[in-house]
């Protein structure tokens, strides 16, 4: 069976940050599954004791109003009334258990693997801070304007509302 379902980067652009939290989508999920996501909805209700707060939660409407308003999703209505769900990686990997079709099995492990590379990258991210605050600590001010521009290329565009809880992570 290939293992390679679906690519890395296909997986990785879909992951969003909702509470603290990287998470995907069920309809992203069921997208990647080849199910519907009232299917995936259903197998999850099924075995609700599976899924704690931090494996899977329901979506409240600020936070989709917020996805919307950053075009992680087009419009409510995609949904058709429905209220989303999102899961942790821990709850993905429950999925696993749940949905227990071969490509389920596959999809599953395309997910892990992403979900991997994304924290390498996070981590190889603060090496670099951490290299560069150890550069500046041994350099006079002559590189001081240097130093400064780096660290504002490191940070994150600013946040427009202070409300820090969704954003889609794109490859680029």
């Amino acid at each position: 069976m290939q293992s390679d379902i679906i690519p890395t980067e296909s997986i990785v652009s879909n992951i969003i940050l909702i509470r603290g939290e990287k998470c995907l989508l069920d309809r992203d999920l069921a997208i990647l599954y080849s199910i519907e996501t009232r299917v995936l909805k259903q197998a999850v209700k099924r075995n609700i004791d599976r899924f704690p707060e931090d494996f899977m939660f329901k979506l409240e409407n600020r936070e989709i109003d917020f996805l919307v308003s950053q075009s992680v999703i087009p419009e409510k209505r995609q949904f058709g009334g429905a209220i989303p769900m999102a899961f942790t990686e821990q709850g993905v990997a429950m999925l696993s258990s749940v949905l227990k079709s071969p490509r389920a099995v596959q999809v599953n492990i395309a997910i892990m693997r992403a979900f991997v590379k994304m924290r390498k990258l996070l981590a190889s991210h603060e090496e670099l801070q951490k290299k560069i605050e150890d550069l500046e600590s041994k350099y006079d001010n002559n590189f001081k304007i240097v130093f400064q521009a780096l660290k504002e290329l490191m940070q994150p565009p600013p946040d427009q509302t202070n409300k820090k809880f969704g954003f889609r992570i794109t490859k680029g």
